[in-house]
């Protein structure tokens, strides 16, 4: 395809990858997903995502947060060292950040107060937010709206929610992240029609690999392993069911990475001129 792609979620400091971690970037590359912005989930995760891009080179970028099932752990130091991460221009994103009610790994009152404080990080430097919800909606749109006038953007990251609580990002003027959930014929048959709905100009594309492993894909992969190099797998899915070309959609999601994340000065010269 003419437009690389960047994949604006990809959990490259889990474990599964420490053995081939060099070659996961590579196969990528040759993929044409020369953009990779490393998910932070906690303040160790999201320090180890800037080494690897400091260690890796072009086109790696990184997010800075604490997912709300980490929320329990967080103090005054989190927000220090929050604010100094932020100022690396290769962290283009404050986040994994958001609320999950699902699990509750850590308390809401406590997940709330924690998503409140990155939402002031993220108004402090400009910085979008990578949001994490799950059956939450309520109260983390609640808690956007405090903020959005005062936050530069975000995407809702990895979306699997309903048709209506989709309308409510997208009524906040956030991006949607997309992953290979769409391929899945069992639990994300309702993407396939959500996705139509959602404007080109605020969809974005990712693996959030390792997990996620695009069920359709043939042949299937020894390992279930998901990693950047099946971005393209999933941006054909995409463009077949918001009816465009897979160039089309590869071009616009790249320009809206890019966008969102600030990152024109940076890998610009990595997108052809149309």
């Amino acid at each position: 395809m003419p437009f690389p792609l960047v994949d604006i979620g990809i959990n490259l400091t889990d474990s599964s990858f420490s053995p081939d971690r060099a070659a996961v970037i590579d196969a990528a590359r040759q993929a044409g997903v020369t953009t990779l912005i490393l998910t932070g989930t906690d303040l160790s995760s999201s320090q180890q995502a800037l080494a690897l891009c400091e260690q890796h080179g072009d086109g790696l970028f990184c997010t800075a947060g604490v997912h709300p099932h980490y929320a329990k752990e967080w103090s005054d130091q989190h927000a220090e060292q929050l604010l100094v991460l932020a100022r690396h221009e290769r962290v283009v994103a404050i986040g994994e950040t958001g609320l999950d009610y699902n699990r509750n790994l850590s308390p809401p009152e406590q997940q709330r107060r924690v998503f409140e404080q990155q939402l002031e990080i993220a108004a402090a430097t400009g910085l979008p937010l990578f949001l994490h919800e799950r059956d939450a909606a309520e109260d983390q749109v609640a808690l956007l709206q405090r903020f959005r006038d005062r936050i530069s953007g975000g995407v809702a990251h990895c979306f699997t929610g309903t048709a209506e609580v989709m309308r409510q990002y997208l009524a906040l003027d956030l991006h949607i992240g997309i992953t290979g959930w769409i391929c899945d014929e069992r639990r994300g048959l309702h993407l396939r029609e959500q996705v139509k709905e959602i404007p080109l100009h605020r969809l974005l594309l990712e693996t959030d690999g390792p997990y996620l492993l695009p069920r359709d894909l043939q042949p299937k992969p020894k390992s279930r392993r998901n990693e950047p190099k099946y971005l393209p797998h999933i941006a054909a899915v995409v463009a077949e069911c918001v009816g465009i070309s897979v160039e089309e959609l590869a071009a616009v999601t790249t320009e809206n990475a890019y966008a969102l994340f600030g990152l024109q000065l940076m890998v610009k010269s990595a997108v052809p001129t149309p």
